[in-house]
């Protein structure tokens, strides 16, 4: 794993992005995406909460290829909750594994759950480079 800093949507069509992402499906079948990178994309691709919602319905919140270059990375169950380090973990798992499995040279990620999520980065620094090689980006916007 490395850090960069920059812009995630400057790295669009050039490596796979990953948005971080709750659970939570509401009534009409659309995952809630309210901020941060999940709200970006949200604006960039409008039919993305309805197909996220469907894979999180039919198969549980899980990272998923979206198609347009975007993967799921899910750090809570709802938005209204703290992010879970377990479940940050067990998302670098399984994007590893899809990354290995669809033989993607290189993966860009915010640093999860650490924006909006109020997560501290030295606490989810060590989950990251326990499971993620030298693919795998972890992008900071310079402020």
């Amino acid at each position: 794993m490395q850090e960069i800093f920059g812009d995630l949507w400057f790295w669009h069509g050039e490596a796979k992005i990953v948005i971080t992402t709750s659970g939570q499906v509401n009534s009409k079948g659309y995952c809630s995406m309210p901020r941060g990178c999940a709200s970006q994309a949200r604006q960039r691709f409008p039919d993305l909460p309805a197909r996220l919602g469907e894979l999180i319905r039919c198969h549980g919140n899980q990272v998923f290829d979206l198609g347009n270059g975007i993967l799921s990375f899910p750090v809570e169950n709802t938005p209204f909750e703290v992010p879970d380090l377990r479940l940050i973990e067990r998302s670098c798992l399984q994007l590893k594994e899809l990354t290995d499995r669809k033989k993607w040279p290189l993966v860009i990620l915010p640093r999860p759950g650490c924006g909006g999520g109020g997560l501290c980065w030295k606490e989810v620094r060590p989950l990251l480079e326990r499971h993620l090689d030298d693919r795998f980006k972890v992008i900071t916007m310079p402020g």
